[in-house]
C-alpha cells in the first residue's frame, strides 16, 4: 500500500504561482513513473504532469511552458511548481503514482482574476 499526501494547494491571484509537494511512503518511491492529474469544477480528471523514475517530464498541452514537475528521491518527494497560473488552472490536484495505480487525496487550488 502507497500513501500519497499532498501539500501547498490555495488561493493565488492569476499571474502568481504556488508549489505543491506530494510526500510518498515506502522505499520503491526512487523506481516509479509520477504525476499529477488535476479534476476542474465540471470536467474530467487530466494528467497534467508526470515524471520517470529517472526524471524524464510530460506536460499537458494547457500547462507546459508554466508547470515543472520534479521529484526528490531521497525525499521521497514529488514537486509541482506553477506559474503563470491562469484562473482556466483552478481544481483539485492530485498525486499520482502511475503504475499501480494510487493517489493522495488531492489539495484545491483557486485561481481567481
Amino acid at each position: 500500500q502507497v500513501q500519497l499526501v499532498e501539500s501547498g494547494g490555495g488561493l493565488v491571484q492569476a499571474g502568481g504561482s504556488l508549489r505543491l509537494s506530494c510526500a510518498a511512503s515506502g522505499s520503491l518511491f526512487m523506481f516509479k513513473h509520477m504525476g499529477w492529474d488535476r479534476q476542474a469544477p465540471g470536467k474530467q480528471r487530466e494528467l497534467v504532469a508526470s515524471i520517470t523514475s529517472d526524471g524524464r517530464p510530460t506536460y499537458s498541452g494547457s500547462v507546459k511552458g508554466r508547470f515543472t514537475i520534479s521529484r526528490d528521491n531521497a525525499k521521497n518527494t514529488v514537486y509541482l511548481q506553477m506559474n503563470d497560473l491562469k484562473p482556466e488552472d483552478t481544481g483539485v490536484y492530485y498525486c499520482r503514482q502511475l503504475r499501480p495505480a494510487y493517489w493522495g487525496q488531492g489539495t484545491q487550488v483557486t485561481v481567481s482574476s
